[in-house]
This record gives C-alpha cells, sequence and structure tokens, in this order.
C-alpha cells in the first residue's frame, strides 16, 4: 500500500521480451485452399465452385453446411464426407447470389444448375 495516499499498489510487471510476443496474423503464410476452381462428385451430383465467381457471402455454407465451407481467402470451398442430401447441395447452389456452384447430373450429364 503506498503510504502517501492510501492506494494499493499494482505489483510491479517484468519487462516483455520482444522474441517471446506471438501475434494472432501470421502474413504470408501458405494457404491450402485450391487456387483455381473445385469439382468433386457428391452422390450423383458433380459440384463445382468457380473461385473466380464467388464473392464469399456463405449462403451456400448456412444451407449446406458439411459441403461447403469458407476458406482463409472467404471462398466457398468444397469438403471431403458432405451428408448433406442431393437436394439440399441444389438449394445451396440456387441460394448463390453469383451463379459460383454449378451441379451437373452425373447420369445424364445435364447441368441442373445454374440453368
Amino acid at each position: 500500500m503506498d503510504e502517501q495516499t492510501n492506494n494499493p499498489q499494482a505489483p510491479a510487471t517484468p519487462p516483455v521480451d520482444p522474441d517471446q510476443i506471438r501475434t494472432s496474423h501470421q502474413p504470408n503464410q501458405p494457404t491450402e485452399q485450391p487456387t483455381g476452381d473445385q469439382e468433386v462428385q457428391i452422390g450423383n451430383y458433380k459440384v463445382q465452385v468457380k473461385r473466380s465467381l464467388c464473392i464469399g457471402a456463405a449462403s451456400c455454407v448456412a444451407i449446406s453446411p458439411t459441403t461447403f465451407q469458407l476458406d482463409g481467402e472467404n471462398k466457398a470451398v468444397i469438403q471431403q464426407g458432405s451428408t448433406d442430401s442431393e437436394n439440399n447441395i441444389l438449394m445451396a447452389a440456387q441460394a448463390c447470389p453469383t451463379k459460383a456452384i454449378v451441379i451437373v447430373d452425373t447420369q445424364t450429364n445435364n447441368q441442373i444448375w445454374p440453368e
């Protein structure tokens, strides 16, 4: 306690070694996300994400979260082991505001979305 002001004193903090400081932002880290369009077969659908069209709206993630996720660049990527139904995947593609997700029926080879 400070005898002149009757206020408790904060304990002294040790000096900080700058080499021990870690930041959460690590610039220039390599990314493992795809650099081009990604195409995966899920059930009877061939699902393609066109990275150049994706704006990261995440509507696909909201509808089909086990199929789509956003990567470090806020671009949609297709996840392995999707448990979403084909109908949910189609709805996710239809919800994309830029039509960055293309769905092809592998049995007929017809593009279902975008029409």
